[in-house]
């Protein structure tokens, strides 16, 4: 799509340059696109970091609300725009966004588009090894087992990451989500069958660096609860 070209090529051109710089040190292409790829995740995380916070603890403040969601809707199962009205209530009390979680993962979509573009068109990347992966540039095939690897990693992950901002508990919407978090998952192995190896590894890291933050982040969150009940 013509609307992409400016961001695909400034990634391409950011992509190259990080590539020199790494080549720079380690010559060896076989390591230092690889290296280049998680230099570009990381760079494209910290970034995003901002957003990505709003975004984890808007999902973390979301959860700790679900059993007094619940209560609301049992209250009003009847009336269904009482409930959805008292809801709104309770998000304006606790400072919750039900649409907080949007937007960092409607911006991942546009760069995602960019990177399939990236690792498309750089026909330097074609055979390149990394690791367990033969090549770089190519897409899992049912004859080269540790070509599946990569897809597999890339559900595990984004079920991990996901996961670690699902809300627990018995209520719809725990269930709800905890359903959806699978059918991503198992969405992203068959999507990444088809993609080269390159994007599907920013995926799987991507997603590490993310499950790191929420992680980083849900500790935040602790700390603050602790200094705000003393």
């Amino acid at each position: 799509m013509k609307i992409f070209d400016p961001l695909n090529q400034l990634f391409v051109q950011f992509f190259q340059f990080l590539h020199t710089a790494v080549a720079g040190v380690i010559p060896d292409k076989n390591f230092s696109y690889g290296i280049a790829i998680i230099l570009m995740t990381a760079i494209i995380k910290l970034i995003l970091l901002p957003l990505n916070y709003k975004q984890t603890i808007s999902m973390l403040r979301m959860n700790d609300i679900q059993p007094e969601v619940k209560k609301l809707q049992d209250k009003y199962k009847g009336d269904p725009q009482k409930s959805q009205q008292e809801m709104m209530k309770l998000y304006k009390e606790k400072g919750v966004n039900p649409m907080g979680g949007c937007l960092p993962m409607l911006i991942q979509w546009p760069i995602l588009i960019a990177l399939y573009y990236v690792f498309n068109s750089l026909k330097g990347i074609n055979g390149v090894h990394f690791l367990w992966i033969t090549d770089l540039g190519a897409h899992a095939t049912v004859g080269n087992v540790l070509s599946w690897i990569l897809p597999l990693l890339a559900g595990a992950t984004t079920y991990l990451a996901g996961k670690l901002t699902t809300a627990t508990g018995d209520s719809a919407q725990a269930k709800q989500a905890s359903t959806m978090n699978v059918a991503m998952s198992v969405f992203l192995i068959v999507m990444s069958w088809n993609l080269s190896a390159a994007l599907v590894l920013y995926w799987v890291i991507g997603n590490l660096f993310q499950a790191g933050q929420t992680i980083f982040f849900k500790k935040i969150k602790e700390r603050h609860s602790d200094v705000a009940k003393v």
